[in-house]
């Protein structure tokens, strides 16, 4: 692709732009720690969603969109279109439940629910490991997306689109350096916008460049039958045995791995950058608002223009050999020979708007982790002056580890899957601690334990391969068991939390009663909060309004009108019922 002098001038506005943000926000963020990683708390629910859904709309999700669609048809998204039902869990069970608990991070929540030497360990510990290891894989595969970018865009190699990654990744530190969570927020905001435009054009382009979508869909189905599948590739559900998603696969996508799994951006219970932001809202109706916005724009509203582009590259590059054996790059060949030159720089902008919100995003998110649960539980006499230094100094370290691990790393979809598979059987003790107040410190400490080491046992000794769809349900399935049995185990072996710690807990974060009877009684000044079935109406409801509107908007792009209208109407049907719930007796129960 080549660029002219007008592209270059518009990605230089882009980033002074950015920068711009940062410095004018630089004041209002560095007065606290508190300022730097949480806003102060005093964000509305529009701007934390749309953070939110800036920061999953990475530099690599329309990569590894192509990637799962040219491997396992439309029905492959189904790996993270079933965390909808663990989103939509987190905003009606768990964003007041996070806001009402006023931490920083999420792992400082192992010291308000757990006592003793076994919490401070929880809290280190998965403040370092999610802070470091986990957290360098996340960056490493968004910044691999773009190095392929870069390396297809200006045809260089490796070593030299990753210089350039490191150039962007620097304008991005800097930003986060800044101006913390306040810069992050505006800049995802503007970049959305941008992102959201830019993929939606491609998607027209390409299509018309196909011939119409009729004649994308006629070609679809022809590959269907040249390759005898019984489910055609633009099967939203599959068939039994479908060779494109086989139904074992399809089975612990959608009944198990959206409880099991911990995955960032849909963790059970909620947790990560998602929870940061619902620390960041102003009160717990944002909160609450605030994520299910991220809900509805991240599964219903933005998959379909990379599905599109996606589909076209399996039509346009079917026989290419290079294609076949990285289909992650259809998405970028198809913007290279499909987009006109004009909006050439926009896109490069957009691609980068991508690549900012989710590294600015991570590279915050981790040095709270690094900052708050580790230095700052240690070094305890120093000015928040002090601590916001060494928050930007850890920003800019994390920067530098993360561009290692991108050097090494060559798949995107697979880091995603090893990254899933590592945390399955986890996300049942995430779920439940909130609610089951005979949980301890020591049933999240086995989980995490039990469930890495039979997961690493089974990738690297039994060799299940994660990137084959029926192995990979298979890897989840015998973790998830084996790490729930576990964990359970660990719980009735060890003792409870100590009653007055579990008091305490309870008077702060105020869980339904009905599954802390035993310690609601010690506490009769606390009046009783009985939601579980309104949250399960709204639970239920906001699921099948996501997959309405999915399935809606999809119908109606593939020709199916009256389909797609029937479903969305079904969708806009569960939206008001939920309204209705919350309207009749649901927001009095949450903060002012």
């Amino acid at each position: 692709m080549q660029l002219n002098y007008i592209d270059w001038i518009v990605i230089a506005l882009y980033f002074l732009f950015n920068l711009g943000v940062g410095f004018y926000l630089r004041k209002r963020a560095t007065q606290s720690v508190s300022d730097f990683f949480i806003s102060g708390r005093n964000v509305s629910w529009w701007l934390a969603g749309t953070s939110m859904v800036a920061t999953t709309f990475a530099a690599d999700t329309p990569l590894v969109v192509s990637g799962l669609v040219a491997r396992n048809g439309i029905a492959g998204n189904w790996i993270w279109w079933s965390m909808a039902f663990s989103g939509i869990l987190t905003v009606f069970f768990y964003a007041k439940l996070w806001r009402r608990a006023g931490v920083l991070t999420d792992v400082e929540f192992a010291e308000i629910r757990y006592s003793g030497k076994p919490a401070a360990f929880l809290r280190v510990f998965r403040a370092a490991y999610l802070g470091l290891p986990i957290n360098l894989i996340i960056m490493g595969w968004v910044n691999l997306a773009i190095v392929k970018i870069m390396m297809l865009v200006l045809g260089i190699n490796k070593i030299e689109a990753l210089l350039i990654a490191i150039g962007i990744m620097f304008i991005t530190a800097s930003i986060s350096t800044l101006s913390g969570l306040w810069g992050v927020l505006w800049t995802d905001l503007f970049q959305f916008f941008l992102k959201m435009t830019m993929v939606i054009l491609l998607a027209v382009f390409a299509v018309n460049v196909t011939g119409g979508m009729g004649n994308l869909l006629t070609q679809l189905h022809s590959i269907d039958k040249s390759r005898a599948s019984t489910s055609s590739i633009l099967a939203m559900v599959p068939n039994l045995n479908s060779t494109w998603m086989p139904m074992i696969t399809f089975f612990v996508f959608i009944a198990v791995n959206w409880w099991a799994s911990w995955y960032p951006g849909a963790e059970p219970g909620g947790g990560g950058y998602v929870a940061q932001r619902i620390f960041s809202a102003k009160n717990e109706k944002h909160s609450l608002l605030a994520t299910l916005w991220f809900n509805i724009a991240h599964y219903a509203l933005r998959p379909w223009p990379w599905i599109i582009v996606a589909l076209v590259a399996v039509v346009r590059y079917q026989h290419d050999a290079k294609f076949l054996a990285d289909p992650e790059s259809g998405y970028i060949r198809i913007m290279i020979s499909d987009l006109p030159a004009y909006l050439r720089g926009l896109m490069i902008a957009a691609f980068a708007a991508a690549y900012m919100s989710t590294i600015g995003t991570q590279l915050n998110w981790g040095a709270s982790y690094l900052v708050n649960d580790v230095y700052k539980r240690y070094v305890k006499t120093k000015s928040e002056k002090h601590y916001v230094k060494f928050s930007q100094l850890v920003t800019m370290t994390l920067m530098i580890l993360s561009t290692v691990v991108t050097f090494y790393m060559d798949s995107i979809a697979s880091a995603w899957q090893f990254l899933m598979a590592i945390g399955a059987g986890t996300g049942l003790v995430y779920i439940l601690r909130w609610f089951w107040w005979r949980i301890n410190a020591w049933s999240e400490i086995s989980a995490m334990i039990a469930a890495f080491t039979i997961s690493l046992i089974l990738q690297f000794g039994f060799h299940f391969n994660e990137n084959d769809p029926r192995q990979f349900a298979h890897l989840l399935l015998i973790t998830v068991a084996f790490t729930t049995t576990v964990w359970i185990t660990v719980t009735f072996l060890t003792s409870p939390e100590p009653d007055d710690k579990l008091l305490s807990f309870y008077k702060r974060v105020r869980p339904n009663a009905r599954f802390w009877a035993p310690i609601a009684k010690k506490a009769p000044d606390i009046i009783p909060v009985k939601d579980g079935i309104l949250n399960l109406i709204n639970w239920v409801s906001g699921v099948a309004m996501i997959y309405s509107f999915l399935f809606g908007i999809g119908q109606i792009i593939l020709g199916s009108l009256l389909m797609g209208i029937i479903f969305l109407i079904a969708g806009f049907t569960f939206g008001g019922i939920i309204f209705y719930q919350m309207n009749k007796s649901g927001w009095e129960i949450l903060g002012n």
